[in-house]
């Protein structure tokens, strides 16, 4: 008899909190999904541990470095160092107002403020003049910041506007994996990437705080091609079009005497950036210096810079110091300072503003530069897109940029590594779980 009653007690507890039941059942599988998503949809990576059995300057290190991505160079380029916004902005406004037939543009950061208004204006205006204007935003990074309003008059105007991955989807997969790429291309001729976002912190001359230090760079040549390959296909995937014709694809003569290659991301594959670092850093026998602004090293990294080190290679990491944009990120990297500073790499922090190039040069002969951070999300999970050039004269002046910047950091020892806050170790430890999404 008291079985019965309990029974009938549970049957109609049931009926009575169903509704209440279904949505707590509900809500709990989207967050099961949601941390799926975040946390394990991303691109495979390997432990890369490498002996120094060449150098960067043997036959064999450009076929080992690029081997996941074109693992030949292209010849006949001129590439032009675009430093800070007086540069890069007037450069790149300059070649979307002359252009004669079409123009791709994509970004991860495109924000409604003055330097964005510039390139909505010159956008709209080329597109009016019945230019073919291709635009790709990301989502995330620029969905929060534009404005409807100038989304709708870019449409209105003429432009192919289209979102990498929408904030409002259904496809909550996608949800973490962004296009971090900075790609312009002009009438197929003329190519910009690197690290500058679309927004007034990048603009003026690094002079303070509120305007950032970074690099971009102008690219001629056959290498024009690559770069438009790799805005074609995220267009492709984001709006469905295919770029065809010679207003996209035209000849490109020599125009210098550069080798350089692409380097792309992309979802489901193995990552070909951590490759590319990690034979870079094992053939290195002279120099290998880095400037990042989220650096948060793999151990595996860690022991082939220290490796570097022991062959009497000079690594130094130029890193942002007192105006760090995102402290998480720095939390996260510190960690692996002491191992770095005990094993002799020399880490110099940025002092007069935040710095946000991104770029490598080994033995000044091997240049990186793009969008890429020396982080697991760039490994892992973005879309980034990152150019190497193969050259020493070029290598130079990648180095003279380096020891520029390098003037304006304080040297970050291990005695300041030994005697960093409780705080900042607390911090460190928060963020372990963290790594991969920063």
């Amino acid at each position: 008899m008291a079985r019965k009653r309990s029974s009938h007690w549970l049957n109609q507890r049931w009926w009575k909190l169903a509704l209440a039941d279904w949505i707590g059942l509900s809500l709990g599988f989207l967050g099961v999904i949601l941390v799926f998503c975040l946390f394990f949809i991303r691109r495979d990576t390997l432990e890369i541990r490498l002996e120094h059995t060449f150098g960067v300057d043997d036959p064999e290190f450009i076929g080992s470095a690029l081997a996941m991505n074109h693992p030949v160079l292209i010849s006949g380029n001129k590439v032009v160092l675009l430093q800070n916004g007086d540069q890069y902005f007037p450069a790149m406004l300059e070649a979307i107002r002359t252009a004669r037939q079409t123009i791709n543009f994509e970004s991860f950061i495109f924000k409604s403020d003055s330097v964005g208004y510039q390139f909505r204006d010159a956008l709209c205006e080329r597109a009016r003049a019945g230019l073919e204007v291709r635009v790709l935003l990301d989502g995330v990074g620029s969905g929060w910041d534009l404005d409807n309003s100038d989304v709708r008059m870019m449409k209105k105007a003429g432009c192919k506007f289209a979102y990498y991955h929408p904030t409002f989807s259904w496809r909550v997969d996608r949800s973490n994996r962004r296009t971090h790429r900075r790609v312009l291309v002009v009438d197929g001729k003329v190519a910009f990437t690197g690290g500058a976002a679309f927004a007034d912190l990048w603009s003026g001359n690094a002079q303070d705080p509120e305007h950032w230090r970074d690099t971009h760079l102008r690219l001629e040549g056959p290498i024009v091609a690559a770069m438009q390959s790799a805005f074609q296909a995220h267009w492709i995937k984001t709006y469905g079009e295919a770029l065809t014709g010679a207003g996209q694809f035209p000849p490109l003569p020599s125009t210098g005497d550069l080798r350089a290659q692409v380097i792309t991301s992309h979802s489901f594959s193995v990552a070909p950036i951590p490759l590319v670092q990690a034979v870079s850093f094992a053939a290195a026998e002279k120099r290998i210096w880095i400037t990042n602004p989220y650096c948060t090293p793999t151990d595996d990294q860690v022991d082939l810079l220290v490796q570097a080190v022991q062959r009497k290679v000079d690594v130094r990491l130029l890193l942002p110091g007192p105006h760090n944009d995102q402290p998480m990120t720095e939390s996260a990297g510190r960690g692996a300072y002491g191992r770095l500073l005990e094993g002799g790499v020399k880490i110099f922090e940025y002092q007069p503003t935040m710095i946000h190039a991104k770029t490598m040069v080994v033995d000044g002969m091997f240049a990186m530069i793009g969008t890429s951070n020396l982080d697991a999300r760039s490994s892992e999970i973005n879309e980034e897109l990152d150019l190497v050039v193969y050259d020493e004269k070029f290598g130079r002046e990648m180095e003279a940029t380096f020891e520029k910047d390098l003037e304006q950091c304080r040297e970050y020892t291990l005695e300041d590594f030994k005697n960093r806050s409780w705080w900042e170790r607390t911090t460190e430890w928060l963020m372990i779980p963290f790594r991969s999404q920063l």
